[in-house]
């Protein structure tokens, strides 16, 4: 029996457009090599669009689309917790429906085709944004994360940030369903033009680029302990012998020239106190890490606890306390055990949402005067403001945690005029041997060229690795291996356009949308008026 397609029933049923742009859109993230599907998925997605009577009926149609992305991409979230993670592709799904019915607004708006869809793109764009700038953030789906694996298409990441490859995708994918549906030829040439001019623009990027000037590098040791992020002390009998066996790693490989040594997010198994008594405690892995740095004269970056002890009048909003009632705070940690200064610490500021940190606590505080929650005791860890890029010989790096990682606002905050090079600690060993672990390594591709710094990274479980400014992979551990290895990291310190003037591209289609929604609903009030 022949099987056939009704291509022409398929592009008339919402439903099947919703399922297959959802597919689409799941295949082009990382692992799969697939980018370019982007670009059918979201004609797809233009076209429920056009075939709603209604905002509501085109975010209805949509949002199976998007919870089979969801799904597809990041499965691995219900791995750690499965009410969290059904939650979290419920909710991020839903939130992905509010720029389709702005899009619904604009595709019915009588203007141009070409002005159509350059705000159908901004309104996507905008909401990439702003998903990444409230407490409930998860911009794991980001249209440009899905080139992550493919640098030397996106070159231009470093003018443009994150948001370029966004734009590329989603104004070619208007375009391309405008002049469909309209029967506009100068439309499909201006969507080939857009489709092909930016990764010229790469491409001719990489040519034109001028050799920096002979660098200084830091020879970097970088451990992977492999350590079981499901057991207490990481499967060790105490948290003594897991620093034991991260300092026998680190000295397999160290040398007289060895200038920092990388461990990875939690891997410091003993929580660290701000408490002036803990330098008294000569077991304390402040102590012992310092004297450490000392001896071997290198710098020790890896991540702890933290518990950041306050005198009462200067306690943050809802504190834990602990039995001498001295308020304080826990916080997911980096830090820099130094041969020559005082140990630094960077207190991580992006949370996970739910997972690490309750969204909006002090608003849900506020707001329940019966006091029916404790909501210190649940808020989670606190949040970190300061940047504190840490100091090692002469240069500056950022040591951002895990999801900081994924924020190029963030990263582009924590960087310092003589940041030489950008540090990444992880433990991705919470979902096991999934996606998410390659994701992330991926992502971490795009910071390298936003910034053009090269990046150290360092993961519990893996993947490990060192990334050159242009993307490229240099180093790359296993996962689920114990490994440690050593690289000489040049340190940088050219500009790159994204890092001087940031998300210059994001604002202008905030505003550009903005402009077209208050434009669109001025016409409308017009239309009711003389109707």
């Amino acid at each position: 029996m022949i099987f056939s397609f009704d291509y022409h029933r398929i592009w008339h049923s919402q439903l099947w457009l919703s399922v297959i742009a959802g597919l689409l859109l799941g295949l082009s993230f990382p692992p799969f090599p697939f980018p370019f599907l982007s670009l059918p998925s979201f004609v797809c997605i233009f076209r429920i669009v056009d075939l709603s009577s209604s905002a509501r009926e085109a975010a209805f149609w949509s949002y199976p689309a998007f919870l089979i992305w969801n799904i597809i991409v990041t499965y691995w979230l219900a791995i750690a917790t499965v009410p969290a993670g059904i939650a979290a592709f419920l909710a991020n799904s839903a939130v992905m429906t509010l720029p389709v019915m702005l899009q619904h607004r604009f595709q019915y708006s009588k203007l141009p085709g070409w002005l159509i869809a350059l705000l159908q793109a901004g309104a996507w764009i905008s909401f990439e944004y702003l998903h990444h700038h409230w407490q409930l953030a998860w911009p794991w789906l980001t249209i440009g994360n899905s080139w992550a694996n493919m640098p030397h298409l996106i070159q231009y990441l470093n003018i443009t940030g994150l948001w370029g490859a966004s734009f590329w995708i989603l104004f070619t994918a208007a375009l391309i369903y405008q002049a469909i549906s309209n029967g506009y030829q100068r439309l499909a040439y201006l969507a080939v033009m857009i489709f092909l001019i930016f990764p010229l623009l790469s491409f001719a990027l990489s040519w034109m680029k001028t050799p920096q000037p002979l660098a200084k590098t830091q020879q970097v040791i970088v451990v992977q302990p492999n350590f079981d992020s499901y057991e207490r002390y990481g499967g060790f009998s105490s948290g003594k012998q897991a620093i034991n066996h991260l300092l026998k790693l680190s000295d397999s490989l160290r040398t007289p020239g060895t200038d920092l040594i990388v461990w990875p997010e939690n891997a410091i198994q003993r929580s660290i106190s701000s408490l002036s008594s803990s330098l008294q405690n000569t077991n304390s892995p402040k102590i012992r890490l310092l004297e450490k740095t000392r001896r071997w004269n290198v710098n020790i970056i890896g991540g702890s606890i933290y518990y950041d002890f306050f005198n009462p009048a200067e306690a943050p909003p809802l504190p834990y306390y602990n039995h001498n009632n001295k308020p304080y705070l826990p916080y997911n940690a980096a830090f820099n055990f130094s041969p020559n200064q005082p140990m630094q610490v960077y207190k991580k500021h992006e949370l996970v949402p739910v997972v690490e940190r309750v969204p909006y606590i002090y608003f849900l505080n506020a707001i329940d005067i019966f006091g029916w929650v404790d909501w210190n005791s649940i808020q989670g860890y606190g949040r970190g403001q300061q940047t504190n890029p840490f100091s090692i010989g002469q240069t500056h790096t950022p040591a951002l945690i895990c999801y900081d990682s994924v924020f190029p606002g963030w990263v582009r905050q924590t960087m310092q005029s003589d940041s030489g090079f950008l540090t990444i600690i992880t433990n991705d060993g919470w979902w096991g041997n999934t996606s998410g672990h390659a994701q992330h390594f991926a992502y971490a591709r795009l910071r390298a060229i936003e910034f053009g710094r090269w990046i150290v990274r360092s993961a519990n479980n893996g993947i490990s690795g060192i990334i050159a400014p242009d993307g490229s992979i240099m180093e790359k551990s296993l996962y689920d291996h114990e490994t440690v290895f050593k690289y000489e990291v040049p340190v940088l310190s050219r500009t790159t356009f994204y890092k001087q003037y940031g998300d210059w591209l994001a604002f202008i289609f905030l505003a550009f949308t903005a402009f077209g929604w208050g434009w669109t609903f001025y016409y409308n009030l017009r239309l009711k008026r003389y109707a």
